[in-house]
């Protein structure tokens, strides 16, 4: 699926701004005047395409023909683009995985899934900022915080000036040398060619692409001609919003700017929150009720948390949608209500408080803090015999879609919930669950993902997680409150107690729930290790199995961060996390836009000293319980 999704990630990116970026990112390169016949032939094979991207042709039709590289391989993606007036057009895009056709008119949108043979219809009114309507709409579709946001610059150029003298002024910035007398242009591993008239033709970087220009044919065809398709109706502001916020983000994503590479390391604080930053990483401490808890949330991280809204409702969401032929939000919308039973109503009201402090819907931050239930991974517990100096080491390996980008919102916290015990969340602006964590009592936990998805008539995992860290500080209490719950999917564990030195892992699912102790056997695991628990699958569980006992009895701070190394990491490795909950100190290392989390560099928190900075105002979340 992470190749899947990320296919269709680069697929709709192209979807929204193929014509628009590629256009101003050719010519905003530059030149000599314009007195030479190759000069004037350059603007001449150009000016089809701008006379399209400038927004002044209500009626054309635009073929692509791409190639780009994806994870190694060649994909192939033909485009088929059909304006017809001002408001409507159809475009059609296909790829051997998939094929989607979006066509919109003045009063419906209509997206068809034609391998899934599944129609979503949607009409309804469509807030301008969030609308699929053509004018300005790649202004729309790129952030200001992606490299493409000067795209934009350039598409206000052609829509405002002349279009020859446009391009003349932008062709004198460039560094565009001919480099034969067929006429391609070349800058850097850029070649520009035209082998037609109305084509342009784009080869840079691995990733080919054939534009063709020319008139659209024929009127709008009829919309609602869907007698082979299965119809699902939605709102036209959910469906159109879903497109121009996904590519929005994917552009964010796939081309980030400076201000997410390298985002501005600004302290703040809030009424019962502080926000400061640790080697780079993102540190959030709350305290107090739920409602101020969710409130201090939003009010430290409004952008990182919209960020990773869109990242999963919205792109990732769309790449769901296009995957499964089933609307994403309402799979969503569906696993919330089965799972909203189980949830406390304490978790609810923070999420309730989250939403209304980052001026959103509560059922958005609801069905976004449900998406972990799609996470995977691996995690070990060393301890005793095995380790350098006796103490328990915890590594938690989170390995999930890198690709929809939410490291852009990847944030520790350190939440001391008003009457139950404090504890380190290593997770994600926007989300109140818990997929990796340990708290003030030396408890420390780790979950990876199985099978099973859909059986979610029980407690949310991430739920449970996080009630175990508030409220448990034995092995046997955590173990109890899976025993007890019940439960979704198939999920694994690595449990660990730093007071006692003791570890457990555990295989649960709806029906059943099994233990497995440090140094036993399991026929999925393999022989046991003295003083281990090592769970993982596959190549990951031989290669961690091999390095726990080459270095059994030397394992320390730095040899458990190399247990997490790639290949036990995988390339989607999105955290990893090492904790020592003996001494309340964890290791997080968060990926980059370039890296898995396994080659970024670990930082130190410090629970205990954090909680202990916070002062006293926030000192009563344990002492009530």
């Amino acid at each position: 699926m992470q190749l899947f999704v990320r296919r269709v990630f680069v697929h709709t990116l192209l979807l929204g701004s193929l014509v628009s970026a590629l256009l101003p990112g050719v010519l905003g390169l530059s030149s000599a005047a314009l007195a030479t016949e190759p000069q004037r032939d350059l603007i001449a094979g150009l000016k089809p395409l701008a006379t399209i991207a400038s927004g002044r042709q209500d009626s054309f039709s635009l073929r692509g023909d791409v190639r780009v590289s994806i994870d190694g391989s060649q994909q192939p993606v033909e485009m088929q683009l059909n304006r017809y007036d001002a408001v409507s057009f159809d475009l059609q895009l296909s790829h051997p995985e998939y094929a989607l056709t979006l066509r919109r008119r003045s009063d419906v949108t209509v997206l068809l899934l034609p391998k899934h043979k599944t129609a979503f219809v949607a009409k309804g009114d469509v807030p301008e900022a969030d609308s699929l309507a053509p004018a300005n709409l790649v202004g729309r579709m790129i952030s200001s915080a992606s490299e493409l946001a000067p795209v934009t610059l350039g598409l206000t150029m052609l829509s405002n000036g002349d279009i020859d003298d446009t391009l003349k002024a932008l062709a004198s910035l460039a560094k565009l040398e001919l480099t034969s007398q067929s006429g391609e242009w070349k800058n850097g591993n850029t070649v520009l060619s035209f082998p037609q008239a109305g084509q342009v033709q784009i080869i840079a970087d691995g990733t080919s692409v054939l534009l063709t220009a020319g008139d659209a044919s024929g009127s709008a065809p009829d919309v609602l001609s869907l007698a082979d398709y299965r119809v699902t109706e939605l709102d036209r502001a959910e469906l159109e919003r879903t497109f121009v916020r996904g590519v929005r983000r994917a552009t964010e994503i796939l081309s980030p700017g400076k201000s997410l590479t390298d985002p501005v390391q600004r302290a703040r604080k809030v009424e019962n929150g502080a926000l400061q930053w640790i080697d780079g990483h993102r540190v959030v401490t709350l305290w107090g009720t739920p409602e101020e808890l969710g409130t201090a949330h939003g009010k430290l991280l409004p952008e990182e948390s919209r960020r990773c809204i869109e990242s999963v409702l919205y792109s990732f969401g769309t790449a769901n949608v296009v995957r499964t032929g089933r609307w994403f939000r309402h799979d969503l919308q569906d696993a919330y209500a089965r799972l909203s039973p189980h949830i406390p109503e304490r978790h609810k009201q923070e999420t309730d408080a989250l939403a209304r402090s980052l001026q959103l819907d509560p059922e958005t931050v609801q069905v976004l803090n449900v998406f972990p239930e799609l996470f995977h991974c691996s995690g070990f517990a060393v301890f005793g015999s095995a380790t350098k100096d006796g103490r328990l080491y915890h590594g938690r390996v989170l390995d999930y879609m890198t690709t929809i980008g939410l490291q852009d919102a990847a944030t520790t916290f350190v939440v001391q919930p008003k009457g139950y015990f404090a504890f380190a969340n290593v997770g994600y602006a926007g989300f109140v669950g818990s997929v990796s964590g340990m708290n003030a009592e030396k408890i420390s936990l780790g979950e990876m993902g199985g099978r099973g998805e859909g059986q979610w008539d029980g407690a949310p995992m991430a739920t449970l997680m996080r009630r175990a860290l508030e409220e448990c500080d034995t092995l046997a209490e955590v173990q109890k409150l899976w025993t007890d719950s019940p439960r979704t999917c198939e999920y694994y564990y690595v449990f660990a107690d730093g007071e006692t030195n003791e570890a457990v892992g555990v295989a649960a699912t709806p029906q059943s729930i099994e233990f497995i102790r440090s140094g036993q056997g399991h026929e999925r695991l393999g022989d046991g290790i003295p003083d281990t628990v090592v769970l993982s699958a596959g190549s990951r569980l031989t290669e961690l199995r091999k390095r726990v006992t080459d270095k059994h009895g030397q394992i320390d701070t730095e040899l458990a961060q190399w247990l997490m190394s790639r290949p036990v990491a995988m390339s989607s490795n999105l955290h990893n996390v090492l904790f020592i909950p003996q001494d309340g100190l964890l290791y997080v290392a968060n990926a980059s836009h370039s890296k898995p989390a396994a080659e970024m560099p670990y930082v130190k928190i410090d629970l205990y000293g954090l909680l202990k900075q916070a002062g006293t105002s926030a000192s009563e979340s344990t002492a009530a319980r």
